[in-house]
């Protein structure tokens, strides 16, 4: 199989019987192949879906599909709907040491993410739970209950060293079902009231709920919040992420937050190549419009399963442009659908990722954004007194 980079064979000239010395032509670029879903959901069922199959987890010992038996047996499964598992987990604060990453600790209240976007970097991890990171993970959600009174804990623990966390880089702490768990309010409680920095990143309209928590801790110089814009288009974004807020949601959001005082960046993430990178400039002006103060960018990354998972979803609602998007992928991945390396895997290499990193700094220094991030304080930190405690003399 020939990848996007491989050049075609040169043929020679026979039909003569002296044939001519042969003649170096022009590299062909052969296509990348087309993936198609191998056990589509029926559209019923995943209507208000991201994707469009639920295949098996990759640890799993057995596949398992779906098999019409000509009894009209798939006519009475049932659409899929949202069931949510409680964990409580020992831990809360989850460390990573990625050199390209600007934190080295995070908290995520949630696993899976209703929101479906089809092109999350998080699916994958659905796996270790031993269901899909198809539509499990957007249908089959875990809520990480107790969150708080651990992060209390690990907060007073002897020897931690405060620095900023970051929420909502897996999957997104303001998904739907924070409207009834409040997990995200309760974390935001605990690190309000000891002085912690945090940064949040979100596609939901419903962070604005927790202004009364954000605009103090921004006074404070201890919050900032990131806003992910994919797209101005509506119907584009019901597709791609259709149960997050709407464009415009999104950046009333930006104003609300804005006009309170908390400093809001607009992330322009991801980029995905002929279907929203069109948008990079309208995007940075809407948001800069509404009071964004900082932006960023990040290319489309298709860890895993997430590569199949977007072929297919680029075969059923763009199938024109599935082999385009794909080599043009593949030319910001070094010939690969992904590229995990540290240092490339957010902004991807040549000629194209270039052109967008160019685009994308000529916009934002026209509209006055910064090169440089807010850096927030640390110096305001008050360790919580754990129960049964003694509180400090001093």
């Amino acid at each position: 199989m020939s990848s996007p980079n491989t050049t075609a064979g040169f043929e020679a000239d026979v039909s003569e019987p002296a044939p001519a010395p042969k003649r170096r032509r022009t590299p062909r670029i052969v296509p990348p192949p087309v993936a198609v879903a191998d056990d589509p959901v029926d559209e019923d069922r995943r209507r208000g879906r991201g994707t469009v199959s639920n295949r098996s987890a990759r640890f799993e010992p057995l596949q398992r599909v779906t098999e019409d038996d000509g009894w009209g047996a798939l006519e009475t499964l049932a659409p899929f709907k949202t069931t949510v598992t409680v964990e409580r987990p020992k831990t809360i604060i989850t460390r990573n040491e990625s050199p390209d990453l600007s934190f080295d600790r995070s908290i995520n209240p949630y696993r899976g993410c209703e929101h479906g976007c089809v092109y999350c970097f998080a699916r994958p991890t659905h796996a270790y739970l031993g269901l899909s990171s198809g539509l499990d993970f957007e249908s089959r959600l875990v809520v990480k209950l107790g969150a708080a009174e651990r992060l209390e804990a690990e907060l007073a623990a002897p020897g931690y060293k405060v620095r900023t966390i970051a929420i909502g880089t897996n999957t997104d702490p303001y998904q739907p079902i924070e409207r009834e768990h409040r997990v995200m309010r309760s974390v935001l409680e605990v690190l309000a009231r000891t002085g912690h920095p945090v940064g949040i990143v979100t596609k939901s309209a419903l962070v604005t709920r927790d202004i009364d928590l954000l605009a103090p801790m921004a006074a404070r110089g201890l919050v900032k919040v990131a806003l992910s814009v994919t797209t101005l288009d509506g119907k584009l974004a019901r597709t791609m992420e259709p149960r997050a807020a709407a464009p415009g949601r999104r950046l009333e959001a930006i104003r609300q937050l804005s006009e309170a005082g908390i400093p809001v960046v607009v992330m322009t993430a991801p980029l995905i190549p002929a279907v929203n990178d069109h948008e990079i400039e309208a995007i940075l002006e809407a948001a800069q419009a509404r009071g964004a103060r900082e932006a960023g960018y990040v290319m489309l990354r298709l860890p895993l399963e997430v590569r199949d998972l977007f072929r297919e979803w680029l075969l059923t609602h763009f199938p024109d442009r599935l082999r385009h998007v794909m080599s043009l992928v593949q030319s910001f991945r070094d010939g690969k659908d992904n590229d995990s390396t540290w240092g490339k895997r957010m902004t991807g290499t040549g000629p194209y990722a270039t052109m967008i990193g160019r685009r994308f700094e000529i916009a934002a220094a026209r509209l006055g954004f910064p090169k440089t991030r807010m850096r927030l304080r640390t110096d305001l930190f008050v360790p919580p007194v754990p129960k049964g405690g003694q509180l400090s003399l001093f």
